[in-house]
């Protein structure tokens, strides 16, 4: 069994919402695996914002490469 992933002290839970079939789902995964539900969505979050940076910043380096001439011209 996988440890929790810790938590800092004090921080406010946030409640999301899911639709029925989707929680029945996540309890299920987590009784299988003999973890709380809580600690697979943080991971389920965790590993999204990972990814979702990690895209972002591909976008960003992209335009910043296209529009480099600009930019230093822009920093003049």
């Amino acid at each position: 069994m996988q440890q929790p992933t810790p938590v800092t002290p004090g921080t406010p839970p946030l409640a999301v919402p899911l639709d029925p079939a989707l929680r029945r789902a996540l309890d299920d995964l987590a009784d299988a695996t003999g973890r709380r539900p809580e600690d697979i969505a943080r991971d389920a979050v965790e590993a999204w914002m990972r990814d979702e940076e990690a895209r972002v910043r591909g976008v960003a380096e992209r335009l910043a490469r296209a529009h480099a001439g600009l930019l230093r011209k822009l920093g003049e």
